[in-house]
């Protein structure tokens, strides 16, 4: 049932085998403990690292393998597809590493690609505020540069606080949109590199979220009161440019989150298929009913034309071709299918499918979010609509 992509090869193969095994050894066995903490294990992010999962489509000397996005696009799939959504890879290494790798000077790079490559170091990015979601040219959260400190080296003192960012509760490595001058907009936003613990002054991480999803998934609100961090973490030459950065990154972000959704509708559809074949209704089974066939005829369908899709924004991305236009389309309309095909595969188990120890209820209520973040998918509409 599960279509293998056009950018697939042996060593992508290879690759989705390791993180397979990953996932059902050693992530899958501490699902509950995740769920009860709302939180992975700090030690699984070094097991990746150790096995060569973690950065893998980085340059060989910041620790990483060398490879392309295919490679973390093959992790990322094997991941929702033994239905993990703890581990924040995406985030990780699928999104952080490579605004480094893109912004931050060689020194910047040797220090902290090797660090967040074997999994020593969990990073985030914190975007999103309270007040503003989709709308980053709205976020108040403030960095003041200030010469006069005692160690002679200047200083950001950022204020502001920042929510449902992942990875917050376990990062190292945090980068920060905040606003650094007094124009309006875009124009006055940079991103500032923060290397925070539970002891860094001024720097306080919040709650856990609740979610309805994702609930071992680490998502956090994070507090900055103080917070110094040197004017040399800035990314990039030049204050100002972190909107642009942000945009110029978030065609991968929307990719990644398109790759979600896909393998959640690919793995929707199979355990159905299995279910409905096995349970009896009316003395047969539930799968020899037309209706039934028909739905799953048509989810296919949907997983299929995806999926022809979504290999093609993929091939795209690793050859530098893939625009912003194309990102959000693979974004909307995936995360969109996906949330539609859950809950149409949910309805042909019945009522095992509400049950949580069925993973179909589980997949419902993940794929949930995927419309939401990223951009929310009314935003990619719009971002759409002025390509037109």
């Amino acid at each position: 049932m599960t279509v293998r992509p056009s950018w697939n090869d042996d060593e992508i193969e290879a690759v989705r085998d390791l993180a397979a095994a990953y996932f059902t050894k050693e992530v899958g066995p501490n699902a509950e403990k995740h769920v009860a903490q709302g939180h992975p294990d700090r030690a699984l992010y070094r097991r990746a690292g150790e096995l060569g999962l973690l950065g893998m489509s980085l340059p060989e000397a910041y620790g990483g393998g060398g490879g392309s996005f295919a490679h973390e696009a093959a992790l990322i799939e094997e991941q929702a597809r033994a239905g993990d959504t703890t581990m924040g890879f995406a985030v990780d290494v699928g999104i952080v590493a490579h605004y480094v790798n893109a912004y931050a000077t060689e020194d910047q790079k040797q220090r902290w690609l090797p660090k967040i490559c074997s999994g020593e170091w969990v990073a985030s990015i914190a975007m999103t505020e309270p007040g503003t979601g989709s709308d980053l040219q709205a976020i108040t959260t403030r960095a003041v540069k200030d010469a006069s400190t005692g160690s002679g080296q200047a200083e950001y003192v950022i204020n502001g606080s920042k929510t449902f960012i992942s990875n917050g509760h376990l990062c190292s490595l945090l980068i920060i949109a905040a606003k650094t001058g007094e124009e309006a907009g875009a124009a006055g936003i940079s991103l500032i590199v923060a290397e925070v613990d539970d002891e860094t002054p001024g720097f306080q991480r919040g709650r856990i979220l609740d979610k309805m999803g994702q609930k071992g998934q680490d998502t956090a609100e994070l507090f900055f009161d103080d917070l110094r961090v040197p004017t040399a973490n800035l990314l990039g030459p030049e204050e100002g440019k972190g909107f642009y950065q942000m945009m110029e990154q978030l065609p991968q972000e929307r990719l990644i989150t398109g790759l979600i959704a896909q393998a959640a509708i690919e793995a929707a559809v199979e355990m159905t298929v299995t279910y409905t074949k096995d349970r009896q209704a009316f003395g047969k089974p539930l799968f020899a009913l037309q209706n039934t066939r028909f739905e799953l005829a048509e989810c296919e369908t949907i997983s299929r034309v995806n999926r022809a899709f979504l290999d093609q924004c993929i091939v795209k991305h690793i050859d530098g071709k893939l625009d912003a236009t194309e990102a959000s389309m693979a974004k909307y309309w995936i995360s969109d299918r996906a949330t539609e095909v859950a809950d149409r595969c949910l309805q042909l188990f019945g009522g095992y499918g509400y049950m949580n120890e069925y993973p179909i209820a589980h997949i419902y209520a993940d794929v949930r979010v995927l419309r939401i973040l990223a951009g929310a998918n009314e935003v990619m509409k719009e971002l759409i609509a002025r390509s037109l």
